[in-house]
């Protein structure tokens, strides 16, 4: 009786000091559907200033959309590309245009392109809070990387003061 009160003891602190250097629960921040729209319009309107057509897909942490936006005539298949932009960033924690340079040459991430919605291409930028990373903003339909990066990141400026 005796030992199995000794186990028992064990058992219910072991339990207990495990709970404990366990969390519960993970805190995580979201981005404000609000914001989303704020950023994802800035990005096109960033584009529509320069000439361009462009599209901007804002994704929460978990990879889903908050907000899309088609600017005027941006191309249908900018919807895709936007949002694989954005989720690539998310995903890789990294903006695309950087991410394009890693796939060239030796030790290439060329290969991860294979991965659904993963696209190596300017135009994908993370959305941070401090160093947590809360989102993805994806742009496309510009002439090229840079043009789309650049629009992207014209979204982000905009929200980036109320991310603190």
């Amino acid at each position: 009786m005796k030992t199995a009160l000794t186990m028992a003891a064990v058992a219910v602190g072991f339990v207990i000091g495990a709970s404990a250097a366990w969390p519960q629960i993970i805190p995580t921040h979201r981005i404000p559907a609000a914001l989303a729209v704020e950023a994802a319009t800035e990005t096109v309107a960033a584009c529509a200033r320069q000439g361009y057509h462009e599209t901007a897909v804002v994704l929460d942490a978990d990879g889903a959309t908050i907000a899309a936006l088609r600017g005027d005539g941006a191309g249908v298949h900018t919807l895709d590309s936007a949002h694989d932009k954005a989720y690539t960033a998310l995903s890789f924690r990294n903006d695309t245009l950087a991410l394009a340079g890693r796939a060239k040459g030796e030790d290439s991430i060329a290969p991860l392109a294979k991965l659904p919605h993963v696209m190596f291409f300017g135009g994908g930028v993370v959305i941070k809070f401090g160093d947590e990373v809360i989102g993805g903003i994806g742009a496309a339909g510009a002439p090229g990387a840079r043009l789309d990066h650049d629009c992207a990141h014209a979204g982000l400026d905009k929200i980036r003061d109320r991310l603190q």
